[in-house]
């Protein structure tokens, strides 16, 4: 604020009738000088601070979210959409860092418009109103109605995305079904459906944004020339120091009031739908906890005790009904029934995965969990078994030798340093659950939980690993083993039946019959299996020379890094681009681009001719008054034609000039907004459309 006013002193040392001295207007200029330096330094000091904060909020809601996610229960996991996810971890979170840079301007505005109009009346008296009240309405409902549009269009936006990434994410993790039956063009015109409709809400936005945008051009010129007309007709004269000062403030207020607080508005509006959204997901229902009373004796390891759970809170039937056992420390404990009895969720139960609806779980200390579809990240074999612990090489070996990973190891180019790609991908399907489960048997742990590891191997390589892994390796901890292998059921400790999420019988292996089996659909063909495997596996993976399986010396491998094209932005991008967004939009946005930039440039100019012409008239007007012949005095030119104006005319002129700058900047913008939109669905719908019809050999590489 202070800047403008020194500017005003300065430009009045000019004024023919001016009494500031030369060395005030030396003393002026040196002050804006040293304000415009003192400005440039506290804003980009202060804009580096405002961002700072906002990418730490970002920062720490991403985090939050991801142990949200950690924390989510199975139940609420399943209801969450994938995309939904992305979304609020690349679109939402993001808002946090806009926002920051704006939401001061809501308390600065109105300090600052009220320190900037009293300044304003002091030279031009009544008609400030004019412009204060113009620049307020402009700003204020205008930008209020339009924050309120922008919060509803930006919560529908977040749905259609959400639907949009997730319809993708679907399409390309079942890729292979849909290339099996040549399916790529349904669901082409599928995503392109679900694109527009996310597009169709995205361009009014874009085209609020680009009215808001267009408003920075003209919010300045349009209070301006309101200001002087009412000023003008009030009897008021123009003059360079008045009507460049009032320029520079108006420029600092549009700032303030047309510029950033619209975004500021915008942006809270914004965000406030980011934290809704964000709030809705971090109140989703979490594991259950189990903090029980102590288990009453140190020989057992789990009690669960009339436990009734169901995955669904709504439905009547329960997932898990009326459970009753208890399991022994250091016992083996298979778990056992028919394909939907509730195995894998009554190990979800003792993992806190499932919440009971009523009864009381008690667990030991501490459990480690194999799941039965094998996770692994991109990394090294090692890595992947570590999982971030420790290197322990006397345990490492005892638990891929009880793993029966020994073989592998020796048979994969580079030994454990192998790297397993994407979600395990170079590796086959026994050897990613055998690494999943010494991960699981590498973990120091008092309760080991195992679903049905067994089937994804082998009859001879599972008898090797209940043989080495479950019966000896981890002989005195608590193991809980979900199998539909019976024939290893003989050497349990402890066997659970479920049948229809109840427990149906549980005991030793001698108190069940051969009818208890058959109504599982098994068989017992332990004998049977003891012929087909033999038993000197054991010995045999455990006389193996290692060799270059455990290489301590050689350099773990690094993931193929992504190809990144790197430099400057080429010519024909630029023109991909808006060829993408259509050429025949082209030709009227150049125009418009043109015709606005002339109304700006226009009306500012001819402020420029007008007030040095009447500068030039107040001085003839005193030259004759002191009888000083002014005949051969001629007026200012303009475009090579001189000629005094009236006030009216000069009005009516600069008014051309105000509407020209108001409807083609506004026209540019929109035409600008519509371009984008057009090349962003194009160019969406062509890499869309590229990446359905790359070969397998790309989704192998690159796995969803």
């Amino acid at each position: 604020i202070l800047q403008p006013y020194t500017l005003g002193l300065l430009i009045n040392y000019f004024a023919p009738s001016s009494s500031v001295t030369q060395t005030e207007a030396y003393i002026y200029a040196t002050a804006v000088i040293v304000m415009a330096a003192i400005i440039a330094l506290l804003d980009n000091h202060t804009a580096m601070v405002q961002m700072e904060m906002g990418m730490r909020l970002r920062i720490a809601t991403s985090s939050l979210i991801y142990r949200k996610i950690l924390r989510l229960s199975r139940a609420s996991a399943n209801k969450t959409a994938s995309g939904k996810i992305i979304n609020l971890l690349s679109n939402d979170v993001a808002r946090f860092d806009q926002v920051f840079s704006y939401l001061h301007m809501i308390w600065i505005m109105p300090i600052q418009g009220a320190m900037i109009a009293y300044l304003i009346w002091q030279s031009v008296q009544m008609a400030t109103l004019a412009g204060i009240i113009l620049i307020t309405l402009q700003t204020i409902p205008v930008q209020g109605y339009m924050g309120k549009v922008t919060s509803k269009l930006r919560a529908k936006i977040a749905l259609r995305t959400d639907e949009r990434v997730r319809l993708m994410s679907e399409i390309i993790a079942g890729v292979q079904v849909i290339k099996m039956y040549t399916w790529e063009k349904p669901f082409e015109q599928l995503v392109s459906l679900a694109r527009k409709y996310e597009i169709d809400i995205v361009s009014w936005n874009s085209y609020i944004r680009g009215i808001t945008r267009a408003s920075l051009v003209f919010t300045e010129r349009t209070t301006l020339y309101f200001t002087v007309l009412a000023y003008v007709l009030a009897g008021g004269t123009v003059t360079a120091d008045k009507i460049f000062s009032m320029a520079q403030y108006f420029n600092r207020l549009q700032s303030t009031m047309a510029s950033h607080y619209p975004l500021a508005v915008t942006f809270a509006s914004e965000a406030a739908v980011s934290v809704r959204r964000l709030q809705k997901f971090l109140l989703l229902e979490e594991n259950y906890k189990v903090e029980l009373p102590q288990i009453p004796s140190e020989k057992i390891s789990v009690v669960i005790k009339n436990v009734s759970a169901s995955w669904d809170k709504e439905t009547i039937a329960n997932t898990l009904d009326d459970l009753n056992t208890t399991i022994q420390c250091g016992k083996m404990c298979a778990v056992v029934g028919p394909v939907g009895a509730g195995k894998s969720s009554f190990l979800q139960l003792l993992l806190g995965e499932l919440q009971p609806s009523q009864g009381h779980v008690t667990v030991g200390e501490s459990v480690s969990y194999a799941s039965q579809e094998p996770w692994l990240f991109a990394g090294s074999v090692r890595s992947n078994i570590l999982f971030g612990q420790e290197y322990d090489e006397v345990r490492y070996r005892e638990v891929v030798r009880a793993c029966s990973l020994v073989k592998d190891f020796i048979q994969l180019p580079q030994g454990d340093k192998t790297l397993v790609g994407d979600r395990g991908t170079l590796l086959s399907g026994g050897q990613r659950a055998r690494i999943n489960l010494a991960r699981a048997v590498y973990r120091k742990a008092d309760i080991y939980l195992f679903d049905d590891p067994l089937s994804a191997v082998d009859t001879k390589v599972g008898k090797d690993l209940f043989e080495g892994c479950f019966k000896h390796y981890l002989a005195g901890k608590t193991r809980v083993l979900v199998t539909h292998q019976v024939q290893y059921l003989r050497d349990v400790d402890f066997i659970i039946m479920l049948y229809n999420g109840k427990i149906r019988k549980q005991g030793s292996y001698n108190q069940f019959d051969q009818d208890d089996f058959k109504l599982l659909n098994m068989h017992d063909s332990n004998e049977d299996s003891k012929s087909q495997t033999g038993g000197d596996d054991i010995a045999t993976i455990a006389d193996v020379n290692y060799g270059t399986a455990f290489d301590e010396d050689e350099e773990e491998p690094k993931e193929t890094e992504e190809l990144i094209a790197k430099g400057d932005l080429s010519k024909s991008l630029f023109a991909q681009y808006f060829k993408a967004g259509g050429y025949w939009n082209l030709l009227p946005f150049i125009l418009f681009l043109v015709l606005g930039q002339l109304g700006s440039s226009g009306s500012d100019y001819w402020v420029a001719h007008w007030t040095k012409q009447e500068e030039q008239k107040t001085k003839i007007r005193e030259l004759r008054e002191a009888g000083i012949d002014t005949s051969n005095i001629t007026a200012p030119s303009i475009f090579g034609y001189s000629q005094y104006f009236d006030n009216d005319t000069a009005l009516w002129i600069y008014g051309i000039f105000i509407i020209g700058c108001v409807v083609f900047t506004t026209a540019r913008n929109l035409m600008f907004y519509k371009i984008c939109m057009n090349a962003s669905k194009s160019l969406h719908n062509l890499m869309f459309t590229s990446l359905l019809k790359a070969p397998m050999k790309f989704f192998d590489n690159n796995p969803a």
